[in-house]
């Protein structure tokens, strides 16, 4: 489905960037991993190697306009081409109530979860526009139809902004055959939670649900793969027309708490 094609996966080294990669790979697509940590980008470009696909590892913050420009240089000169970008690179940050929140802490957040997909798509675009492609953006219930994580205020609001990014871009690049669409993941058994400062006891509101928070599974969260799954059809060419839309992986989870 992706033969002949190359991808550009943010935060690629584990979680949903890692399953995104592996099943982008899965379809033929060679693919660039990018991430803040060598070692575990080494380890899964090893394996898409061994399944045939080729791999590009490159380091990087995707907050920084030089790496972001320097990560895109980098996969059209190992492979001449840009099909796909996935920007999926974030962080939870910190978890506050308002008056607890450090201006540097919501600074921080927004500039990885909003700025950095910003920089990621700004680099790309010059060499999708050359036949189109196809850009993922991967943002989260939270800020888009979920508002009960109180303290949540930075990291909602960086993906918020994801999605009118998202929308706004899929209008102007539409004429130029790029395609931008952003999923919406719920609770999903990942690392994120390592990055995740939480300090927001005291202004959190309980949602509690005998049945469990997520209706379809009674509260088992959803997988990486799932969501990989999702990234994959976005990306390639059976979702022609879809583009400016929020996707919504969570098992009913936002309609219920939201």
């Amino acid at each position: 489905m992706l033969k002949g094609k190359v991808a550009l996966v943010t935060g690629a080294g584990s979680g949903i960037g890692e399953a995104s990669a592996r099943a982008l790979a899965a379809q033929g697509a060679d693919v660039t991993l990018v991430s803040r940590t060598r070692e575990e980008l080494e380890e899964v470009a090893a394996d898409l190697e061994a399944g045939g696909s080729q791999a590009l590892v490159v380091t990087g913050d995707v907050s920084d306009e030089d790496d972001a420009r320097r990560m895109v240089q980098e996969t059209v000169e190992r492979f001449g081409r840009l099909d796909v970008v996935v920007a999926n690179a974030g962080v939870n940050g910190t978890w506050a109530g308002i008056e607890d929140l450090d201006v540097e802490d919501f600074r921080s957040t927004v500039d990885i979860n909003l700025t950095g997909t910003f920089l990621t798509i700004k680099h790309a675009v010059p060499h999708l526009a050359e036949g189109g492609g196809s850009v993922v953006v991967v943002s989260s219930v939270n800020g888009t139809r979920m508002f009960s994580n109180s303290g949540a205020t930075a990291y909602s609001a960086s993906k918020a902004g994801q999605v009118a990014l998202t929308k706004m871009l899929a209008v102007e690049l539409g004429p130029r055959k790029i395609r931008l669409n952003v999923v919406c993941p719920g609770a999903i058994d990942t690392e994120i939670d390592d990055n995740t400062q939480a300090a927001n006891e005291d202004v959190k509101i309980p949602v509690e649900f005998p049945q469990g928070e997520i209706p379809l599974t009674q509260g088992t969260p959803g997988s990486a793969q799932q969501v990989a799954d999702l990234v994959t059809f976005l990306a390639s060419d059976a979702a022609s027309h879809i583009s400016g839309t929020e996707v919504w992986v969570d098992g009913a989870q936002s309609l219920l708490q939201g």
